[in-house]
């Protein structure tokens, strides 16, 4: 019988963290654990108020369905995702932690790594940016300099965040992607896709409101810089979508809810001549490790959460330059280091 377990944290942030739709200082984040035996797997689901998730919320669900889950005979991590997913109707987040932590389990049970349960192999390591809040053009110089790293990833938010990104390319010759997390329109993204070249942004991120197909299918006939998408791409319906749009999409573990679903919009996603991206929503060592052990079926990676954090709540990942060296450990090969106990 499985043991459930989960530890609600408020993750401190080494900056204020802003983006166009605010400004955080922590990252509310429910870490789950399933046992057996002598054995654990943990998952993590970061709660983000713009898509109405809360930790609060995440740990009433549980509490409701704690025993149905317990009682569930671990055979088959894709099995376990169906019943969840028929268990726990709309609650993608929660679904993504417990997800992750039954393929960490099963691939502890199996005595491997999950990236060979995948029957997959590292042929270099992950590689991933590293992200820049917006803030004052002196900020976040100042914050480049203290993060020297081989590609930034930027968050802008209003057509004038360019004076931004240009006093950053004073600064460092190194790539620029930029997320504007649906911050502009057709024309402003139109005008300004050619300076941005100059710039030397390799991508731009979700530039336009999640809703806008037809002038995404615009966009995308005359940008010169892929375009990814993000708050357009939750589940796997929408990969077929974004492809008419889109040069590529940035999934996320937690909104998709999970690896199970997160494998299966990869395929589709390669199918429909799509570029994948594996994305960070500021998850500790815990979730990141889960987009690490899946990079190589990926041509972009952000799992920069842990390098945001103030403090770690768990070991497993090493970052170097850019370069995430992941343990060769049974499983994600994370150790739970979290004091905040909620049986």
């Amino acid at each position: 019988m499985l043991q459930l377990r989960y530890y609600p944290f408020e993750l401190e942030f080494q900056y204020p963290f802003t983006i166009s739709k605010g400004t955080k200082t922590h990252q509310p984040s429910l870490v789950v654990s399933l046992g057996l035996r002598n054995l654990t797997g943990f998952g993590e689901a970061p709660a983000i108020n713009y898509y109405n998730v809360s930790v609060h919320d995440m740990i009433d669900v549980l509490q409701k369905h704690k025993m149905n889950i317990e009682r569930y005979a671990l055979v088959d991590p894709q099995r376990f995702w169906h019943f969840l997913h028929h268990l726990l109707p709309g609650q993608n987040f929660l679904i993504a932690a417990l997800d992750m932590a039954g393929w960490d389990l099963f691939a502890q049970m199996r005595r491997v790594p999950l990236y060979h349960l995948l029957g997959l192999s590292f042929t270099r390591p992950a590689f991933t940016d590293y992200t820049l809040g917006i803030d004052t053009p002196e900020k976040m110089i100042a914050k480049l300099k203290a993060h020297p790293w081989p590609l930034y990833k930027i968050k802008l938010a209003q057509p004038d965040d360019i004076d931004l990104l240009r006093a950053l390319r004073a600064e460092t010759d190194k790539p620029f992607r930029v997320d504007i997390n649906e911050g502009w329109t057709l024309e402003d993204t139109k005008a300004l896709l050619p300076e941005l070249q100059k710039l030397g942004v390799t991508m731009v991120e979700q530039p336009l409101r999640k809703g806008a197909w037809e002038e995404m299918k615009e966009l995308k006939a005359c940008s010169p810089i892929p375009l990814f998408a993000d708050e357009s791409c939750v589940e796997e319906a929408d990969v077929p979508r974004c492809a008419e749009g889109f040069h590529g999409i940035n999934i996320k573990l937690t909104k998709c809810g999970g690896i199970t679903p997160a494998l299966r919009m990869i395929a589709e996603a390669r199918k429909m001549g799509l570029q994948v991206m594996m994305g960070s929503m500021n998850e500790s060592t815990i979730g990141s490790a889960a987009i690490a052990h899946l990079s190589p079926l990926l041509d972009e990676i952000d799992a920069d959460g842990p390098l945001l954090l103030r403090e770690d709540i768990a070991q497993g990942l090493r970052y170097d330059n850019g370069n995430i060296y992941i343990s060769s450990a049974p499983g994600l090969g994370v150790r739970f280091l979290g004091q905040k106990i909620n049986k």
